[in-house]
C-alpha cells in the first residue's frame, strides 16, 4: 500500500489518521541548560529520576571543552529527550566538581535515578558520545517501542469505550511511526468496522506482506469481517427470537441468532446461546456450537471479558 492507495493517507468519515506520534519535539536547546550550585539538586538530582542527565563540567579557558560542546549538544538534541544535558562552569561553581573528585575537564558525568552512574573525560568523538548515551539510556529504539505499546493500549481502550475517532487517531499515529505495525493496522481496520466501513476495512487488509498478513491481530479482524458478512445472510433476528419462543430447542435458529448477536456486539448473549445448544445437544452440527464459540474467542481475544466469562462456563460444563 502506498501513495493514493493507502487507506490511511486521508481522513475517512469522522476519523483521521493524521495524528502525530508521541510528544511534540522540544524547541532547539530544550534538552540543554546551564546550572549552578544552588540549582544543581533540582536540575540534575531530581531531573535524573525522569531520564538520565549528563552533566558537562567545563570552563571558559578550556580548549577541549570548546571542542566537545557543539558535538555533545548536537547528539543530545538528536536523542530527543532520551537524556538531558546540564552544563556547569566550574570557575563559577567549583564545589560540585570538587565533591565528585573531578580533576580535569571537560568531564561528563551521567546521573541516573539521582546518582552518578557513568562518565567520560576529554573531547571524545561523536560516535563515542552516542555509545555513551546508549549505555546510560538504552538503545534508541527501546523508548519508542515502549511508547508504541502504551499508545496501542490506550487506543484499544478508547475503541472498546466507543471513542472510534480518538482510537483511530492513535492507531494512525502509531502507523506513521511504524508503518508495518500489525496491531495498529488491525486496530485501524476495527475502527473502520465500527464506522460501518466494512469494505474499506477489507481493502486495508488486502495485499499485505505475508509476515503482516499472518499476524494474529490481522487474522482476527479478517475473521470478524467474515462473521459480519455471514450474519447479514442469516435473516431477521426478531423472527429467529419468535421461533425460539415457540421452540427453545430450535438449535439452527439459535445458532443463527448467536452469530447475529455477536456482530451486534452482544457477546455475552451470543455465547449463552451457543452454551445452551451445547448443554442440550453436543451432537448438533457435529458439536458446531462449541466450534463456533471457539471462533468467537479467536476474534474477541483471550482477555476480553466475554471470552473470560464464556470460557469459565464452558470449563464448568466440560469438566464438571
Amino acid at each position: 500500500m502506498s501513495g493514493n492507495d493507502n487507506p490511511y493517507s486521508n481522513s475517512y468519515g469522522q476519523m483521521s489518521a493524521s495524528a502525530s506520534f508521541g510528544a511534540a519535539p522540544a524547541a532547539a536547546g530544550g534538552y540543554i541548560k546551564d546550572t549552578t550550585t544552588a540549582t544543581f539538586a533540582k536540575d540534575v538530582i531530581e531531573e535524573s529520576r525522569n531520564q538520565p542527565v549528563l552533566v558537562d563540567f567545563w570552563a571558559p579557558w578550556c580548549g577541549p571543552c570548546k571542542q566537545l560542546t557543539p558535538v555533545i549538544e548536537k547528539v543530545v538534541n538528536e536523542a530527543e529527550g532520551r537524556v538531558k544535558l546540564v552544563k556547569m562552569n566550574i570557575d563559577d561553581h567549583p564545589s560540585i566538581a570538587g565533591q565528585l573528585g573531578i580533576q580535569s575537564i571537560p568531564a561528563v558525568i551521567a546521573f541516573v535515578g539521582g546518582r552518578p552512574a557513568d562518565g567520560f573525560m576529554g573531547a571524545v568523538p561523536e560516535s563515542q558520545i552516542r555509545e555513551f548515551i546508549d549505555r546510560v539510556a538504552g538503545p534508541a529504539g527501546a523508548d519508542q517501542a515502549a511508547e508504541i505499546e502504551a499508545v496501542l493500549k490506550e487506543a484499544d481502550e478508547l475503541l472498546a469505550g466507543g471513542d472510534v475517532n480518538g482510537a483511530a487517531q492513535l492507531y494512525g499515529a502509531v502507523m506513521q511511526a511504524d508503518p508495518e505495525n500489525a496491531k495498529a493496522l488491525a486496530g485501524m481496520a476495527n475502527c473502520m468496522i465500527a464506522a460501518n466501513q466494512h469494505e474499506r476495512a477489507r481493502e486495508a487488509l488486502t495485499d499485505l506482506p505475508e509476515t503482516i498478513a499472518n499476524d494474529a491481530a490481522i487474522q482476527a479482524v479478517l475473521k470478524k469481517l467474515e462473521q459480519i458478512e455471514e450474519a447479514r445472510k442469516l435473516g431477521d433476528p426478531v423472527a429467529l427470537e419468535h421461533e425460539l419462543a415457540n421452540d427453545p430447542d430450535a438449535h439452527e435458529a439459535r445458532l443463527k441468532l448467536a452469530k447475529i448477536r455477536n456482530v451486534e456486539g452482544m457477546r455475552d448473549e451470543a455465547a449463552d446461546h451457543l452454551l445452551y445448544i451445547m448443554r442440550k445437544d453436543r451432537s448438533f452440527d457435529d458439536d458446531g456450537a462449541r466450534r463456533q464459540l471457539l471462533q468467537f474467542f479467536d476474534v474477541w481475544g483471550f482477555k476480553d471479558p466475554a471470552t473470560v466469562a464464556a470460557r469459565r462456563k464452558l470449563s464448568a460444563m466440560l469438566f464438571s
